[in-house]
């Protein structure tokens, strides 16, 4: 009698619930271009509609008529000097004030706070599931010229320049309070990333991999990520069958990718060779174990989300700055200067709305000019030396370094942001008592995290105690400095 051993195949290792969400992004593509679609068309109705609508009255709100008013009457004086009451009768929003001031809200106040949260959390699935000039630009490319990328183009600069130039226009133009400036700076990128895509690539994102002017800033942030699609190499390798090339519109070679920066966090790619899957890691593991960045990156952060950015947060509300202009003014009237002094010709020069009593001059332009570059030298330059020092006294690159700031320049632009976002509720009627903790809250956060990293990124070099002591009392200046930028914008002013 012959007897048979039976041989079973153990099961598939069962894969988690994160890996199996990005299976289901990889099966679902048809789902996720429908919603960008979806998207595409919400945001060229709400960048282009309000930009051809008059500017909404002064009392007009987006929820209500007359929040803010203390009573529904208003006292007036009588000849004999007896006080009498009329009725104050609230004003009635219209639909087109209401729409631009809910397309105000929705990107001022929901749309870019949450966008940099979303990256923070979950890496850069903006760019790759929700950003429509990415969607844009893709289809322009899979139906364009198709041309080689050219060699200019592939500069790793222009994400640091782009960032300068649209975050210091932007302020020129008030592109935060204005239709006609968001749809001049917004829908002109997105025009860019149209041509670009049609121009370059064959079904790609060159525009977001590497002109758009927040690529750079998502890539750093992306860093953060607590997800993140991980490659195993050791699987990739050992697959025998063969498969095609990933469709990655970023452009990255998906074997050999070791991190979030550059994943636009797509999906496309999930289960490919059964070697790459949706995972969760450490928020600090990049910043601790991963590449360096390029010069520009570290240059983009420090004196891009620390310096420039935090100066344009804060002119508007800086009283310092308002005596500075004035003081100007009254020297120039004194010695009969006047050119300066004269209105702003057009809007997409200067902020011009004399519908809405906004108008900029010359003066206006160059204080403000004047303001946010004194901040970025001041803080940026402080912060280069006070980390090239610590950098050189632990033996380390000064770039990786430098990645321990991101939590703070995060956390940073999220609370500059919001900023818009407690703007429109405080115009709507809502106190916010509860703001001021939470700011404070998410600021000790920024600063505590970035102590940590840095301590973290300093021992790793750094051989002897004494020197850890210098080179981390060091790392502290900045943090301290832009800490108390923070303060003075949110407890002082």
């Amino acid at each position: 009698m012959t007897s048979h051993t039976l041989h079973f195949m153990p099961p598939p290792p069962r894969r988690g619930r994160l890996a199996r969400l990005g299976d289901w992004m990889a099966r679902h593509r048809g789902a996720i271009l429908a919603m960008q679609w979806i998207i595409v068309v919400f945001y060229l109705v709400l960048v282009a509609l309000p930009a051809f609508l008059p500017h909404p009255h002064p009392e007009a709100r987006l929820f209500s008529s007359d929040f803010g008013a203390a009573s529904s009457v208003d006292p007036t004086f009588s000849v004999d000097g007896g006080q009498s009451r009329v009725e104050k009768i609230p004003y009635a929003a219209s639909w087109r004030d209401r729409l631009v001031l809910l397309a105000q809200y929705l990107f001022w106040g929901l749309w870019w706070p949450f966008v940099i949260l979303s990256i923070l959390l979950m890496g850069r699935v903006w760019c790759g599931v929700l950003c429509p000039e990415g969607a844009l630009t893709e289809f322009a490319s899979r139906h364009g010229r198709g041309g080689p990328i050219p060699k200019w183009l592939r500069w790793n600069g222009w994400p640091l320049v782009a960032f300068i130039l649209t975050t210091v226009y932007g302020q020129l133009i008030s592109v935060y309070d204005y239709p006609q400036a968001a749809l001049l700076i917004l829908g002109g990128s997105t025009v860019a990333a149209v041509a670009v895509g049609w121009l370059y690539g064959k079904g790609k994102r060159v525009w977001c991999r590497y002109l758009c002017p927040v690529s750079g800033v998502f890539a750093l942030l992306a860093r953060l990520a607590p997800v993140h699609f991980r490659v195993d190499r050791a699987a990739w390798d050992a697959y025998r069958q063969r498969t095609s090339a990933v469709d990655c519109a970023p452009l990255l070679d998906v074997k050999h990718l070791k991190g979030a920066t550059q994943c636009h966090a797509c999906g496309r790619c999930s289960g490919h060779r059964d070697a790459v899957t949706l995972s969760a890691r450490s928020p600090n593991g990049e910043i601790l174990g991963g590449p360096p960045p390029t010069t520009h990156e570290a240059l983009l952060l420090i004196f891009g989300m620390l310096g420039i950015a935090l100066g344009a947060f804060q002119w508007s509300v800086n009283p310092w700055f308002v005596r500075g202009r004035q003081a100007v003014a009254e020297w120039l009237v004194n010695r009969d200067i006047l050119w300066p002094l004269t209105d702003s010709p057009a809007w997409w020069l200067l902020t011009a709305y004399p519908e809405a009593n906004d108008v900029f001059t010359w003066l206006d332009g160059a204080a403000i000019l004047a303001y946010i570059g004194i901040v970025t030298l001041a803080l940026g330059g402080a912060t280069l030396l006070a980390v090239g020092g610590a950098a050189r006294l632990a033996g380390a690159d000064w770039r990786r370094l430098a990645l321990g700031l991101t939590p703070l320049a995060g956390i940073g632009l999220f609370l500059g942001l919001s900023m818009m976002t407690a703007t429109h509720l405080r115009a709507e009627g809502h106190a916010l008592p509860w703001l001021p903790y939470l700011r404070g809250a998410l600021l000790g956060l920024a600063l505590a995290w970035s102590a940590w990293l840095g301590l973290g990124l300093l021992r790793a070099d750094t051989p002897r105690r004494s020197r850890l002591v210098v080179a981390y009392a060091l790392w502290l200046m900045p943090l301290t400095a832009v800490g108390g930028s923070w303060v003075l914008v949110f407890y002082v002013w």
